[in-house]
C-alpha cells in the first residue's frame, strides 16, 4: 500500500452519541502501532527501574545494618579487652597494698618505701580512672556472687565477712575479681 491508501475502518463517537466510521490510513496505523511498542516498551523500562531501586534501597539497608553490627561488635571487643586486662592489674594493686603493709618500721620512711608507694598510688589512681571499684567485704553478709568463702568460722550463724584476705573488684556491674573471705559472727556488743 502506498501512503494515503486506506487499509480500514475505525469508529468513534459522533456528536449526536452514534459510532462514525472513519477511513483509517496505514500511516496513522503503523504510528499507533509504535507508540503502542514504545509505551511497552516504557513499562518494562520502568519495571526494571524499579526492581533496581528496590535492590539499591535493600543493598543500603543491608550495609546500614552492617557498619552498625561491626561498629557494636567493635566496641564489645574493646570492653572485653579493657576487662580483660583491669582482671590483670587488680592482684597487682594487692601486691602492692600487702607489700606496703609489711614494710619494716625501721624502713618506713626510706626511699624504697616511698618508690612502691608512688607505685602504688598510680596504679590505684589508673583503677580509678577506668571505674574500677574494691568489692566491700568486711562486715557486710556473705555474698557469694562477690565473696569467695576460704575459711568459716565453726560457730557460724551470721554469716558476716569478719576477715578479707584479698580484696575483690568490681568493673561497672562485672566482678573482675571476688572477695577471698572469712565468714563468722558479727561481734557482739557487751
Amino acid at each position: 500500500m502506498k501512503d494515503g491508501e486506506v487499509r480500514g475502518f475505525t469508529t468513534r463517537p459522533g456528536d449526536d452519541g452514534m459510532e462514525i466510521e472513519e477511513p483509517v490510513d496505514s500511516a496513522t496505523e503503523e504510528l499507533e502501532t509504535e507508540l503502542l511498542e514504545q509505551s511497552f516498551d516504557i513499562a518494562e523500562l520502568v519495571a526494571e527501574r524499579d526492581s533496581y531501586l528496590e535492590q539499591l534501597q535493600r543493598t543500603a539497608a543491608d550495609y546500614a545494618n552492617y557498619r552498625r553490627r561491626t561498629e557494636s561488635e567493635r566496641l564489645q571487643s574493646r570492653k572485653t579487652a579493657t576487662r580483660d586486662l583491669l582482671a590483670q592489674l587488680v592482684p597487682i594493686a594487692d601486691d602492692f597494698e600487702r607489700a606496703l603493709a609489711n614494710i619494716p618500721a625501721d624502713q618506713a620512711n626510706g626511699s624504697l618505701a616511698e618508690g612502691v608507694r608512688l607505685i602504688e598510688r598510680k596504679l590505684a589512681a589508673l583503677l580509678d580512672r577506668q571505674n574500677v571499684q574494691k568489692v566491700e567485704a568486711l562486715g557486710q553478709p556473705f555474698d557469694p556472687a562477690l565473696h569467695e568463702a576460704i575459711a568459716l568460722d565453726p560457730d557460724n550463724t551470721d554469716n558476716i565477712v569478719v576477715e578479707v584476705y584479698q580484696n575483690g573488684y568490681s568493673l561497672a556491674d562485672q566482678l573482675l575479681q571476688p572477695a577471698m573471705v572469712r565468714v563468722g559472727n558479727s561481734p557482739r556488743a557487751n
